[in-house]
């Protein structure tokens, strides 16, 4: 059993993807961590007034204009395989500058397949970094092994299985016990914490688990 809870160690690094922009304040509360813009993210953000450190992708989605300004001011990394998208590229940049704990921005936004793509993609490489995606303050973060949450009484609680997972809990206003959860089947979504921690055993599978954001502190897995 791992113990999840919000600690005061820092995000190695940001991802900022080119969905639904954030507000600037929330860049602020994280400016003294990296920031890595997904190729068309980096424009929008430069119209905040926000500049990236990097610059990932391979450019198809900047301007000639905005690549011109951010020559000046982010190192381009330019990577033009077609076998992986931009949020891909990103986190490949992220590893091979070894940061592992990364908040992902603007998950959503755009078509919704981009949507879908991206929560698979943090599916998959939830396996090998601490992943978590912060959105209109919730956190979702891919979960592999059990765990337990020091939620705040009544806390709004998500469990999406990814695509299936067989799940006992404690600490839940409608607990489980060795159920099976499967998208388009049956889902977790919207639970309430109790007066106490919540524990959830996974059994078997792999599932997105939902809370409160306590920006910018970053939850860990323990």
């Amino acid at each position: 059993m791992i113990e999840l809870k919000h600690t005061s160690t820092p995000f190695d690094a940001v991802i900022c993807l080119n969905g639904a922009i954030p507000p600037a304040e929330q860049f602020e509360m994280v400016m003294d961590r990296p920031l890595i813009a997904a190729d068309g993210a980096a424009e929008s953000l430069y119209h905040l007034g926000i500049v990236p450190e990097f610059v990932v992708g391979d450019f198809d989605s900047l301007s000639t204009d905005a690549l011109s300004l951010l020559r000046d001011s982010s190192e381009l990394v330019v990577d033009v395989n077609q076998e992986t998208n931009d949020f891909e590229k990103a986190l490949l940049f992220a590893q091979s500058m070894v940061w592992d704990r990364v908040l992902v921005l603007g998950i959503h936004g755009g078509d919704l397949e981009h949507t879908l793509n991206n929560w698979s993609v943090m599916m998959r490489f939830g396996r090998i970094m601490n992943l978590v995606a912060l959105d209109r303050e919730r956190y979702g973060i891919p979960v592999y092994d059990s765990f337990t949450y020091a939620a705040s009484p009544n806390e709004l609680l998500s469990l999406i299985p990814q695509p299936h997972a067989r799940i006992s809990t404690k600490g839940l206003q409608w607990g489980l016990v060795d159920e099976l959860l499967e998208l388009g089947t049956r889902e977790g979504a919207r639970n309430r914490a109790g007066s106490g921690a919540v524990e959830v055993h996974i059994h078997s599978g792999a599932l997105f688990f939902f809370c409160d954001a306590v920006f910018p502190l970053a939850p860990e897995l323990m």
